[in-house]
């Protein structure tokens, strides 16, 4: 009932799939649901299609109003979204995927990666966030995979906050989430050497904790 808009990365089932359980939990209102046009294209015409789920978009829905309008967003723009200034931010990962800067009013900010492969550089050049909420999908011992899949893992990780630091002149706090269930003992403790040899704080994210920066 506090979700005030959605911001997805890109149209893989396990970003999207919650959407139509949010509208069909809140029906008595219309809720913005932000992403690329590809991502919205997606979540239109192969989930809230009328057929796998509703049309939440439609009137002629069986709840005869809109409950989700959907919201292109453009790339590398900047856009006010509830009080928040919003930009998305292209990142490695397959159906153009994005990362999201999200800044507030009193200037502080946060960098959710959404999935992403290595080489984030050219995405470092363009934000100075406090926190960086990241994906953290593989074990050092998947790499190869990692990498295919457009995905990282803890050595991945370790070289993009040393470009980081290189480009920016400092280390953000840093929080992982998107762990393969099967590997997260392994993932954290790789984590936790990443943190002491860049002498940082990198935290696992769990369900209901409160960032605040």
């Amino acid at each position: 009932k506090k979700i005030k808009a959605i911001l997805l990365s890109h149209g893989h089932y396990d970003h999207i799939r919650a959407v139509p359980a949010f509208a069909f939990n809140n029906s008595d209102r219309t809720t913005n649901v932000i992403a690329t046009r590809k991502t919205l294209e997606i979540l239109s015409s192969h989930l809230i299609d009328g057929v796998v789920y509703p049309e939440f978009t439609s009137e002629s829905s069986f709840l005869r109003k809109a409950t989700l309008r959907l919201v292109p967003v453009e790339l590398l723009e900047r856009q006010r979204i509830e009080g928040y200034e919003v930009m998305a931010v292209p990142v490695r990962h397959n159906l153009d995927g994005v990362g999201f800067e999200i800044t507030s009013g009193d200037g502080k900010a946060l960098f959710y990666t959404g999935d992403t492969g290595p080489g984030l550089s050219s995405v470092w050049s363009r934000i100075s966030p406090q926190l960086v909420i990241t994906d953290l999908t593989w074990p050092n011992n998947l790499a190869n995979a990692a990498k295919d899949a457009g995905h990282l893992c803890p050595q991945m990780l370790r070289e993009e906050l040393i470009e980081f630091r290189r480009m920016k002149g400092y280390l953000p706090k840093v929080v992982a989430i998107h762990m393969s269930p099967q590997h997260e003992p392994e993932i954290e403790g790789e984590v936790r050497e990443v943190a002491k040899s860049l002498r940082t704080s990198i935290d696992i994210a769990h369900e209901r904790e409160e960032l605040i920066l």
